[in-house]
């Protein structure tokens, strides 16, 4: 769901911006299957983790469908387009905060005191969806195409250096691939600090 609300709050963006594609493609609901996509959204994450209980490396990756949209009918087809691709990430740290508020309310609400060795089911859940939320938001802004951070920062970037965003954007499975292997985990000390500051907790 965490998925499915990022990319329900590009379309909700682009639609506020102008633009009706996603509205017309009926994309703007919160229903899952609108938005999952077979193959990266069910069989390679399950294919993945199947691998993990075989290898012991728990990395599952995949993803949903992009929201349609049309740049060309943003108000400013420049920063509409930041602002289309922000959202997504936007969305997925204001759902870290949220339930990083209530992690640091649950006491208060009748829960446990936070225990690291005998992990109460409420902040094993909790805890769960904080750093799916951080994890998303930040691979997404890795500025490799079709992830947001792509869409974020080449259109900030000077007209010079188009041939190596269009480089970039040829070869762009390719370089995800060898980000997601070799340098994913150069993410781990930001997720960290993210986490600890939404939540007071460490991992």
């Amino acid at each position: 769901m965490s998925v499915v609300i990022h990319e329900l709050c590009h379309g909700f963006m682009a639609d506020f911006l102008g633009d009706r594609t996603a509205r017309y493609a009926g994309r703007l609901t919160l229903n899952p299957l609108k938005h999952l996509d077979p193959f990266g959204s069910i069989i390679l994450p399950g294919m993945l983790y199947l691998g993990s209980l075989v290898t012991g490396h728990s990395f599952i990756f995949g993803w949903a469908k992009p929201v349609p949209y049309n740049p060309h009918n943003l108000k400013n087809e420049k920063w509409g387009g930041i602002a289309v691709a922000s959202a997504g990430i936007l969305a997925n740290l204001s759902i870290a905060c949220i339930f990083g508020i209530l992690i640091h309310l649950a006491p208060s609400l009748g829960f446990p005191v936070y225990d690291p060795v005998n992990i109460d089911a409420f902040y094993k859940i909790t805890i769960e969806i904080v750093l799916i939320n951080i994890s998303l938001a930040l691979f997404n802004l890795v500025p490799i195409p079709p992830l947001d951070g792509s869409k974020i920062l080449y259109p900030l970037l000077p007209g010079f250096l188009r041939p190596v965003t269009l480089l970039i954007e040829q070869y762009s499975l390719i370089a995800l691939l060898v980000f997601v292997i070799f340098f994913s985990n150069y993410l781990y000390p930001v997720l960290s600090i993210l986490f600890h500051g939404i939540t007071g907790l460490y991992i």
